[in-house]
């Protein structure tokens, strides 16, 4: 029903009322966000998918239907262009199939997988379909021969066997696991394999030691993962062993609810659930499902698209590694995930005032990579706090994210404080508490842009706002007594009132000048503000014979003019210039060092074609680093958009934008 809703007028109303609300909110979990705009594919792929999990954490059957949707989608891949295919198979092997593999969906997953390398690797997949059929007919015969004998084994010790019978190897499995080995097609030990599925716990283990007396098990084959399952709940006794004909023969035991578990998934969750009824939402004590609110505890801090895809599909890959607490408790993580990561997976706060750690009894440098079976224990100190440095240890997307918090939220206690003290020395002490909760002060913030009183102190204090603009708003605001102390100032604003009202008709040859009001006239955009068209502007004519110098509005260099210097000026819609004009625009960034973070904000600047003039960076050891740019900009809405995009990476602490100080 969900192409309904994406593709003709059909609303989700609509659906609700002749199928239900159930189904409602199934449909519109599915749906994509196909009537929203979106700058980037990039963007419109990271809201698709940021949606799709929140859908999963109110009902997990919203995945089952989407990965159902996308299975009939590669199953009929062959009707649309090539370069379609390559994009939806790509996105599919990357994202959906590891997916299916998270909630044990093995059904899916393999018949996923088999068909992006079908169109990913054509000739690949031609190849593994020529060895694997080539042999076909010896491998089912050598199967069959293990299957008899391991049953008549089994019904002679009275195990009730539900079922033996060959266990299909698919073909990018097979191909996957001969590309991470190097090894050649008869080099791979479980292109062969038998799966028993027996009664219950007691019996897959009894069956397990038939099957080690029977054939030769070979060393360090044997994987329990009954004992310790997989994070997707999936349930089995691996082993491998030497077959009657001296080739290798892989056996899986488990019980039939393990079996529908493993080809289900979270789909056969509901059958086998004990009280009886389905667990469709997301129980925050279901350790079955920590990945996933893991996943959506990080992703609302991602706002940048390419860097929320990149850790999606890192989240989503299954090379994990469990490592317990002092307790016994097992924890599971990333492949390469070091003692932080566990800090961090533990609380937030472990992490935030870890001091050291002990694996398995002894101390231990920060970036030792975990192994299975480690017992880590953290040490935590109330005066400790992160450091940068941990960013280039940590590899779980949580640990990341929680790092770069600390660091925005402590430099935000700073400039919340530096802002505060600027408000001081200007306002006094006395009474500011009252300035500062009051609506004059509020109502400031918003015509400055910021939500609250509270995020305008931080942007005083990393001087993303002026502090003269703060006060001369809140003055302006509040029409007290302090007015008199400014006598420049009702000069200056009748000026900019009619600034403000300025006419809107042009001479006829208008076109040509992207100012009205000083059409003809020499004119230079002024260094102290560099005002950028769609800001307010307005004209001062220059004592040193360099015609009006164009300054922004609310500039504090404005109010040293007299007013019958000040000449109402704005910018000109109609202008038809052959090129847009760029103006020059200093910015300041401050982000969390690391190898490659100056790249991708000049990759994030030049998708939108602008222009760097000069770029540098300034490095101390265990702080920010500071970034310099100077790029050219065609309007106040592209400066906004840009700063927007480097503000959402997750490694920039600040943006400002900086001046160069022209006194006229």
């Amino acid at each position: 029903m969900h192409d309904v809703v994406e593709d003709t007028d059909v609303t989700v109303e609509d659906i609700e009322a002749r199928f239900g609300a159930e189904v409602a909110q199934l449909v519109e979990g599915v749906t994509k966000l196909t009537k929203f705009k979106f700058s980037s594919k990039t963007e419109r792929q990271a809201e698709n998918f940021r949606r799709m999990f929140l859908s999963m954490a109110e009902d997990i059957r919203v995945i089952v239907v989407k990965l159902a949707d996308r299975l009939h989608n590669m199953r009929t891949l062959e009707h649309l262009r090539p370069d379609k295919q390559q994009r939806i198979a790509l996105e599919t092997k990357e994202i959906f199939a590891p997916l299916a593999n998270r909630l044990g969906i093995w059904r899916f997953k393999w018949e996923l997988e088999d068909l992006c390398f079908k169109y990913l690797e054509e000739s690949a997949y031609r190849s593994m379909q020529g060895l694997i059929s080539e042999k076909r007919t010896e491998r089912e015969a050598r199967v069959n021969e293990a299957i008899a004998l391991v049953r008549d084994r089994l019904r002679n010790l009275g195990l009730h066997v539900w079922e033996i019978k060959g266990r299909p190897k698919h073909l990018y499995s097979i191909y996957h696991k001969m590309q991470r080995r190097q090894k050649e097609f008869d080099e791979i030990f479980d292109v062969a394999g038998i799966r028993v599925i027996v009664e219950n716990n007691d019996e897959c283990y009894r069956a397990l030691a038939v099957i080690h007396d029977a054939f030769k098990p070979i060393p360090g084959r044997f994987k329990d993962y009954i004992g310790l399952p997989k994070p997707n709940r999936y349930q089995s006794l691996h082993t491998t062993v030497v077959g009657l004909n001296g080739r290798p023969l892989e056996v899986q035991i488990r019980t039939m609810e393990m079996h529908q578990i493993a080809e289900y998934g979270i789909a056969a969750h509901w059958k086998y659930k004990e009280s009886g009824h389905s667990d469709s939402v997301i129980n925050s004590s279901d350790e079955k499902f920590t990945w996933l609110r893991q996943l959506i505890e990080w992703q609302s801090d991602l706002k940048d698209a390419e860097e929320y895809i990149d850790n999606l599909k890192d989240n989503l890959f299954e090379d994990d590694v469990y490592v317990f607490t002092p307790n016994g408790d097992v924890v599971s993580l990333a492949k390469g995930a070091t003692s932080i990561d566990f800090a961090y997976r533990i609380h937030t706060e472990v992490g935030n005032h870890m001091k050291g750690a002990r694996i398995n009894g002894r101390w231990s440098v920060l970036d030792t990579k975990l192994k299975n079976g480690d017992i880590v224990e953290i040490i935590t100190q109330k005066n400790s706090h992160p450091s940068l440095d941990w960013l280039n240890y940590v590899v779980t997307p949580s640990a990341k994210n929680r790092i770069r918090q600390w660091f925005k939220r402590s430099h935000r206690d700073e400039n919340l404080a530096r802002g505060r003290s600027l408000l001081e020395k200007e306002l006094g002490k006395t009474g500011l508490d009252s300035i500062l909760k009051s609506d004059a002060m509020q109502a400031v913030a918003v015509k400055c842009n910021y939500q609250n009183t509270e995020d305008l102190l931080a942007a005083l204090g990393y001087g993303e706002v002026t502090l003269n603009h703060v006060v001369n708003r809140w003055r302006d605001m509040v029409r007290d007594q302090e007015e008199e102390n400014l006598p420049q100032l009702d000069i200056q604003e009748e000026s900019l009132n009619t600034a403000t009202k300025s006419p809107k008709t042009f001479p006829k040859d208008s076109h040509k000048y992207p100012i009205a009001g000083i059409e003809g006239l020499v004119y230079t955009i002024a260094g102290c503000c560099a005002p950028l068209p769609g800001e307010p502007i307005i004209g001062a004519v220059t004592r040193s014979h360099k015609g009006i110098s164009i300054h922004h509005l609310n500039c504090s260099n404005v109010r040293s003019f007299e007013g019958d210097r000040l000449i109402p000026v704005h910018w000109n819609p109609n202008s038809e210039q052959k090129q847009s004009p760029v103006y020059p625009v200093d910015l300041s960034i401050e982000v969390i060092d690391r190898v490659g973070v100056l790249k991708d904000i000049l990759s994030r600047l030049s998708d939108q074609n602008i222009n760097v003039r000069k770029a540098g960076v300034k490095t101390s050891h265990s702080k920010p680093a500071i970034i310099s740019l100077s790029i050219d900009i065609r309007d106040a809405q592209q400066l906004a958009y840009s700063i927007s995009q480097i503000k959402n990476m997750s490694d920039t602490l600040n943006v400002k934008r900086l001046t160069q100080v022209e006194h006229d």
